[in-house]
């Protein structure tokens, strides 16, 4: 595994992974205590699959859904 670095001061580079982990973190996991990995798994995709791709609105995609900004390309 190769680690991605930017130069320094070239915060872009992350941008896309931080703006869906920040939300994940604060809406989901933050304050959380799961009782088993299998239990965080399953919340984790519920949020990822149910929540953020089909009911979400993303500033990026026009204020549409992943879902919904997939079917219109």
């Amino acid at each position: 595994m190769v680690c991605s670095m930017s130069g320094k001061g070239e915060c872009w580079d992350n941008a896309v992974s931080e703006s869906f982990f920040a939300p994940l973190k604060r809406e989901l996991v933050d304050g959380q205590v799961y009782a088993t990995r299998q239990q965080a798994r399953e919340e984790m995709f519920e949020y990822v699959e149910v929540y953020d791709n089909r009911k979400r609105l993303h500033l990026t995609l026009a204020y549409l859904t992943p879902v919904e900004a997939e079917r219109q390309a």
